[in-house]
């Protein structure tokens, strides 16, 4: 759509007309000599007198110009645009952190598939997980993997195909044999430092104890809470077992409870994919939209016809004149 910037401009047309009813014509006096005899002198010299005051005279071209161009200025300064269509952003809202696991416990063989198949802890978790980000389309997503310490895998992005790649290739002991849970959690909160997204969450999944970090859980669930991080945090494997293999159901719960997220456990991919299906439900993809409606000047337009019209008025009386001058030479002897 069309539309003037300062339509209020416009009411600027009828100037030229109220000057012309309202102000006083121009005189201008000069020295002259009277002479009594004048008209006997001009008789006899043969020349006829015109009149003492000399009236500039408008010929038809000027009387159309002159409004056109005085016409094409003020629309000019009124600003016109064209208005464009509206363009949408979708802003996301939400920066979205999975930690996973990835210690050696992670290839032990005792998580079912749907079918009842035995698999490994890691080939269920990454299935689930996979599908979990094709569903975040307005999340930004970031990927951490923890064994021995924890390792940033691919940073706040909205390429989600590049956060599954990176899931597809994480390996049980990538990071080490042992779980470094507390300080997963304070990468985490290095990550989300950078983030401006008012919404931040971190989905941790462990399968065992924390026996490699230098800072505790707990002390990193505080810190979590102070940046404003929610954390929601998921169990798998044998909660029977002893030693490293147990997965520290209490810590795990004690992190979400600090932090003001849920704690979940997960006996096999069925259990796991409620589990995200949950959070999917608990935590809706939250996205801004920002529009705005691109405007094109188009000032331009009617400055450049007014300048070319008074050149090309200016032009045309050059060459009239001149072919006149061109004439008299040719009549005079």
């Amino acid at each position: 759509m069309y539309q003037l910037d300062f339509p209020w401009v416009l009411l600027a047309l009828p100037l030229p007309l109220l000057a012309w009813w309202l102000l006083p014509p121009y005189r201008e006096e000069s020295a002259s000599v009277r002479l009594a005899f004048f008209g006997d002198v001009a008789q006899a010299a043969g020349l006829e007198p015109q009149p003492g005051a000399v009236i500039l005279r408008t010929n038809r071209l000027q009387k159309l110009l002159a409004p056109l161009c005085w016409g094409l200025i003020v629309l000019a300064l009124a600003r016109p645009q064209f208005v464009e269509p509206p363009i949408q952003k979708v802003q996301p809202a939400r920066d979205l952190l999975l930690a996973l696991d990835l210690s050696q416990s992670m290839d032990t063989r005792d998580f079912r598939d749907p079918q009842g198949q035995l698999e490994t802890r890691v080939a269920g978790v990454r299935q689930v997980v996979e599908r979990f980000v094709e569903r975040r389309t307005g999340d930004r997503i970031g990927l951490v993997v923890f064994g021995d310490a924890p390792y940033p895998l691919v940073p706040f992005t909205l390429d989600h195909a590049t956060v599954r790649t990176m899931l597809g290739q994480a390996l049980p002991g990538m990071a080490g044999p042992r779980t470094a849970l507390g300080d997963s959690i304070g990468l985490g909160i290095k990550l989300f430092e950078a983030s401006k997204a008012p919404d931040k969450l971190m989905i941790l999944l462990s399968d065992g104890s924390d026996t490699a970090s230098r800072m505790p859980p707990a002390r990193a669930a505080e810190i979590a809470k102070e940046h404003g991080i929610r954390i929601d945090t998921i169990g798998i494997g044998d909660p029977n077992a002893t030693g490293e293999a147990k997965v520290d159901t209490t810590t795990l719960e004690k992190v979400a409870e600090t932090t003001g997220g849920r704690y979940f456990f997960g006996q096999d991919q069925a259990a796991l994919t409620q589990i995200y299906t949950t959070i999917d439900q608990l935590a809706p993809q939250n996205q801004k939209t920002l529009s705005w409606r691109p405007k094109r000047e188009l000032y331009y337009y009617p400055l450049g016809g007014a300048v070319v019209l008074v050149l090309g008025y200016h032009l045309v009386m050059f060459v009239l004149v001149s072919l006149r001058r061109w004439k008299r030479r040719e009549v005079t002897p």
